[in-house]
């Protein structure tokens, strides 16, 4: 019993940072259309937040492009996380790098100098640590979601401004090279200029499922699904279209992942979390950390420093997300998006369609079985499932033959990570790299779903943020130009 009061996940739960201030502010140039590099020597880069996701960085920087960047410090909240990585990059790259708790953040810049903070802590304190870094000088690159609310969005846009520094949202998702694909299709006109999309995305109960265990459960700390996870397909939508959202109505509930579901399921009710758990030989939603080393050591073997339960019970009454979403948004082109989300499917991808001027384009892709932090391919795409079909206005369909994509996130992780840590990179013609923009314009949909989820009206993109320019994308078919008679 004591242990469900430990796990109410306040930032006691998270150790709410206190340095986080108003000091000196360090300004510079203006924001650049690429992403950063160094331009001397190697860049200097601290990592903040030390969860599943920071394994990717952490190879990245100390094996792939050791020869232009290094890390020179860690910051969590949880200080057997900390210890863990410390030794994981001693032993696997013999390199020893400083460790710090949150509340030391401050102390960290002024130590360690890095010249980029790479921010992977939980969604909702995203903002405090994009908005110090950027005031001690720092150049940032945050994981998606930016942020989760309104407000503190408004808040990193006014700190990007009068510090003037760079900041890098990681859509890997751009990067896969059947969604680049796509972007380069509809660039070229082949179906005209967009008028209305459908776009459906499913996730299974192994990976959609891991929403309802961890603290992407309360809204407090993930923004929902409608901002942690959909902030890449709204992303992927505003990039495709080359636009921006103007206008969002939206409906949401929960009704798989409850405790009624569990006892439709045969369960005598929901319990508090796997591990101990008295029906867990029963339940197909069983975590088993201590029988996966990933979750082990950075997870179970870690819980006596914070009381984190990475094995939750997906059935909790206090969920406060959604498991059911439909949205549908109109764009300043005039597009108009018809979005699902569901979180309980048979299996886990997309379907997308864009129905254009002069024809239509079907995309689908299905994903690999994963859960988050395993150990395996993340978001891996299954093979033989995925296709991009044209289908001219009065023309037979046809296939393109899908762009080559292995790795994690569709193939995107390593397209992106090649373009964020080589220095001397080429102009992208796609303008894959997003800045403080586009991460704002993606879960601006996603926070104006869950005000209409709320108040049941539409809600509209200008009334939550001001002084927003629009985002970098390439040209796209107008709604101008003539267009030839369907024969």
């Amino acid at each position: 019993m004591e242990n469900k009061e430990a796990n109410k996940l306040t930032r006691r739960d998270f150790i709410k940072v206190s340095s986080i201030g108003s000091s000196g502010v360090l300004l510079s140039g203006s924001v650049l259309g690429s992403c950063m590099t160094g331009t001397k020597g190697k860049t200097r880069y601290a990592i903040v937040g030390v969860g599943g996701r920071t394994q990717m960085w952490q190879k990245a920087i100390f094996d792939t492009y050791r020869e232009h960047a290094e890390v020179v410090g860690f910051c969590d909240t949880n200080q057997g996380r900390l210890d863990f990585y410390q030794k994981r990059a001693l032993k696997n790259w013999n390199c020893n790098v400083p460790v710090y708790l949150a509340q030391d953040f401050d102390k960290m810049i002024g130590e360690t100098k890095p010249d980029t903070v790479i921010v992977t802590t939980v969604d909702a304190f995203h903002h405090e640590y994009i908005i110090r870094a950027m005031e001690l000088g720092c150049n940032v690159i945050t994981e998606k979601p930016m942020t989760t609310t309104d407000e503190k969005c408004q808040m990193i846009i006014d700190a990007q401004k009068k510090t003037g520094k760079e900041v890098i949202v990681s859509f890997n998702y751009r990067y896969s090279p059947p969604r680049t694909q796509v972007k380069d299709l509809l660039m070229t006109g082949v179906i005209g200029d967009i008028l209305s999309v459908d776009f459906h995305w499913m996730l299974n109960t192994h990976h959609g499922a891991d929403y309802f265990r961890r603290w992407h459960s309360q809204k407090k700390f993930s923004g929902g699904l409608m901002v942690h996870k959909a902030t890449h397909h709204f992303d992927l939508i505003n990039w495709w279209l080359s636009a921006i959202p103007v206008e969002v109505q939206a409906s949401g509930k929960r009704d798989f992942y409850t405790p009624e579901m569990a006892k439709r399921f045969g369960l005598e009710s929901y319990h508090e979390r796997c591990f101990d758990c008295p029906e867990k030989e029963k339940c197909g939603f069983r975590l088993d950390l201590a029988a996966n080393p990933s979750f082990k050591e950075l997870y179970l073997d870690n819980e006596k420093y914070d009381n984190y339960f990475r094995d939750r019970c997906v059935f909790r009454p206090e969920i406060d997300i959604e498991d059911t979403m439909n949205v549908i948004v109109k764009y300043n082109t005039k597009t108009t998006l018809s979005y699902s989300l569901n979180a309980f499917n048979a299996w886990e991808g997309y379907y997308v369609v864009f129905n254009g001027t002069k024809g239509r384009l079907e995309h689908k892709m299905e994903e690999q079985l994963y859960i988050s932090g395993d150990g395996g391919v993340q978001g891996g795409i299954k093979e033989g499932e995925t296709y991009i079909q044209i289908i001219p206005l009065r023309g037979e369909p046809y296939r393109e033959k899908v762009w080559e994509a292995l790795g994690d996130h569709g193939g995107g992780d390593d397209v992106m990570l090649h373009d964020i840590f080589t220095p001397g990179r080429k102009n992208d013609k796609y303008f894959r790299c997003a800045d403080q923009r586009a991460g704002a314009y993606s879960i601006l949909t996603g926070i104006a779903a869950n005000k209409s989820f709320e108040s049941g009206n539409k809600i509209m993109i200008s009334d939550l943020v001001s002084g927003l320019s629009l985002p970098e994308y390439p040209e796209m078919p107008d709604h101008e130009h003539g267009l030839p008679m369907p024969g």
